[in-house]
């Protein structure tokens, strides 16, 4: 696109805290990385299994923290974030990923976290990527990791993309035994 997806420029502007822990996966060219770090946001991390997407980001923003360019494994990647931004990381990666995709975004957030960005809204393709998707395929693969509080169509699409994306914000699910491990337990009443 050659800038900041508009629905994800438009959800970063309305967030206050500019210290919040955000990861941006699969990055590629990262204009969204490259927006944040103009717009202030100290704590952002960019993920990337190839050095090239993060080399170009560094030419192109050589402020941009450069212990904040990870080259790695996005599946085998461990730390924690309020917020990760997908934008055509999941399109890229295999369909038969996708379960594990979802389950290591839930993983990586903090409690209360959300994964906000972009799905391609087009029937799932065999060869890709991009591979597609729909709502209903979308709900299936996070329903179970994450309360779905925004997944509709996209009104700000660039055009080429029009009619075809969806925008999502997925909070994370607290499971029972993440429950036990982030609230004290009672004293043992014995």
């Amino acid at each position: 696109m050659g800038s900041v997806s508009p629905p994800l420029k438009q959800y970063a502007d309305q967030l206050d805290d500019k210290d919040i822990s955000i990861l941006i996966p699969g990055a590629g060219n990262s204009y969204e990385a490259e927006y944040l770090h103009t717009s202030g946001f100290s704590n952002v991390d960019v993920l990337d299994i190839s050095t090239a997407p993060l080399e170009n980001l560094q030419s192109r923003i050589p402020d941009f923290p450069r212990e904040r360019l990870i080259r790695s494994d996005f599946f085998k990647w461990q730390k924690s974030y309020d917020l990760i931004l997908e934008q055509t990381f999941f399109c890229a990666i295999e369909p038969r990923l996708r379960n594990t995709y979802a389950q290591k975004m839930h993983e990586l957030l903090n409690p209360k976290g959300k994964l906000v960005g972009l799905f391609f809204d087009f029937p799932l393709t065999e060869s890709g990527p991009p591979f597609g998707g729909s709502y209903q395929e979308y709900l299936n693969t996070f329903e179970n990791w994450f309360d779905i509080r925004v997944l509709e169509r996209c009104y700000n699409s660039i055009k080429p993309r029009s009619g075809n994306e969806l925008f999502l914000i997925f909070e994370k699910k607290i499971h029972l035994d993440e429950q036990i491990n982030h609230t004290e337990r009672p004293a043992d009443p014995r």
